[in-house]
């Protein structure tokens, strides 16, 4: 039977044939918090502290093991378990890794922070191959975002931390973010990059806590070296998930970790959000990413058509640019449809045969709401002037209806809040307050509910 000290000496040994095999530098890191247990038949059992840390070495590492350990004992067995409070592991394992043990250079790879957890291996899974900074289209409304997004992403150090995208759906936030990831997975491979989306963030707290594995949870998160969160606003109202980021956020941020963020509004316009939270998301760079030019929207279809390998009359290019303009993914739908049509049926498509073709998404772009349409409508239902609705006047009976216009004008459309501001001449604070007002009213006031109700029916009824 073998000892403690030959079996301490075995697996020492063992760990340090993996990470000259793998080229893997973090064998220690995790195995360092692995339990061996040697069975008097020598079968390896390895106990892990958790099902993350589980996963990860069954996922990397197991194999290699059992290779390795099957060299010397070919009818022996190996497997990774988590190891629960209640279980009991015999005096021949040692109760403390071997790696604790050993030489000075090997503690110091041991006491490095931990950097990611058995999600590791799976970063990549919710990264699109595609969306990298080769395939971005770059034009006039998102070119800052370009450049912040390459600059954070190829440098080691930058001068702001976090860099916050907002913008509506289908502009291009999520593309940059994974971009970003790839480029970093690229330049500095031996940086943990972790990318995913607030809900994904929630549901991971919500396991740790239903399992009891905090710690897991926060080493998963707190030890990566780049944390990218799309759609922050969906923790909106989630006041624990909220805290837990806060903590993340601050302890990544203090030691100099980059977080990359986005979200469909400004740091300081999501409500239900903790104002130091706001606060925080807004110390970085926080970047708006603008509706795309017909130019734009020109120059991606014409990029997404080569890459599909096939071609269409400039006419019909001309046609999708200007009838679909809110939405760069539904743009891109449309071309792909289109291209099917073509291949699969034969024939040619010409700008009327597309408008057949389309006429579900373009029925719904050409009801796309607007901000005159709006004011125009509010000013009719209360029976008000235009110039009544601009005005400097406080009366209540004006004051309602603005706030309830500047409401609509958020809700309804793309619009970002200085925008809003400009097109009803006030400032970026006001616009936030009357926003707020409406909202705080729609809880209480029934009256107002059906008048907002009745607004916006009717527009949707606008062509």
């Amino acid at each position: 039977m073998t000892d403690v000290s030959t079996f301490q000496t075995e697996w020492l040994d063992l760990c340090k044939q993996l990470e000259d095999q793998l080229k893997d530098t973090s064998v220690m890191r995790w195995l360092g918090r692995i339990v061996p247990e040697l069975s008097p038949n020598e079968d390896l059992k390895l106990w892990a502290p958790s099902s993350c840390i589980c996963e990860l070495v069954q996922k990397r590492y197991a194999e290699t093991i059992r290779a390795l350990w099957l060299s010397k004992r070919p009818s022996a067995k190996v497997c990774v378990q988590v190891r629960k409070p209640e279980t009991v592991i015999p005096a021949v394992a040692p109760i403390s890794s071997a790696i604790s043990i050993q030489a000075p250079e090997i503690v110091e790879k041991k006491k490095a922070p931990i950097r990611s957890t058995s999600e590791e291996d799976l970063y990549s899974v919710f990264l699109d191959k595609a969306h990298t900074f080769q395939s971005f289209v770059v034009g006039d409304s998102n070119r800052f975002a370009y450049e912040a997004a390459k600059k954070i992403a190829e440098e080691e150090t930058v001068s702001f931390n976090p860099l916050y995208f907002h913008a509506g759906v289908g502009l291009g936030k999520t593309h940059l973010m994974h971009a970003i990831a790839w480029r970093i997975k690229e330049l500095y491979p031996e940086k943990t990059v972790l990318y995913l989306s607030s809900e994904q963030f929630f549901q991971r707290f919500i396991k740790g806590l239903q399992s009891k594995e905090m710690d897991a949870f926060k080493e998963l998160f707190r030890n990566v070296d780049v944390l990218l969160i799309d759609d922050i606003q969906f923790i909106v109202g989630k006041r624990q998930t909220q805290e837990e980021f806060f903590h993340t956020f601050n302890n990544l941020i203090s030691r100099g970790k980059k977080i990359i963020l986005s979200a469909d509004s400004a740091p300081m316009e999501l409500r239900g959000i903790e104002e130091r939270l706001r606060t925080r998301l807004a110390q970085g760079l926080v970047v708006d990413i603008h509706p795309a030019s017909y130019e734009l929207r020109l120059s991606i279809l014409r990029e997404k058509m080569q890459a599909m390998n096939t071609e269409l009359d400039d006419s019909v290019l001309d046609f999708l640019a200007k009838s679909i303009t809110s939405n760069v993914r539904e743009l891109e739908g449309a071309l792909k449809r289109l291209v099917a049509h073509m291949e699969l049926l034969g024939g040619t498509i010409t700008p009327d045969s597309a408008r057949v073709l389309l006429k579900d998404i373009l029925h719904m772009t050409e009801r796309q709401v607007k901000a005159p349409d709006i004011i125009q409508a509010v000013a009719d239902f209360y029976r008000l002037t235009l110039k009544d609705l601009r005005s400097k006047r406080r009366d209540r009976a004006i004051v309602r209806p603005r706030q309830l216009a500047m409401y609509l004008t958020k809700q309804l459309t793309p619009m970002a809040l200085p925008d809003i501001a400009n097109f009803y001449e006030r400032d970026h604070t006001t616009v936030i307050h009357a926003i707020k007002t409406i909202e705080e009213y729609l809880k209480r006031d029934k009256q107002l509910v059906r008048e907002k109700d009745m607004l916006v029916e009717q527009l949707k009824e606008v062509r």
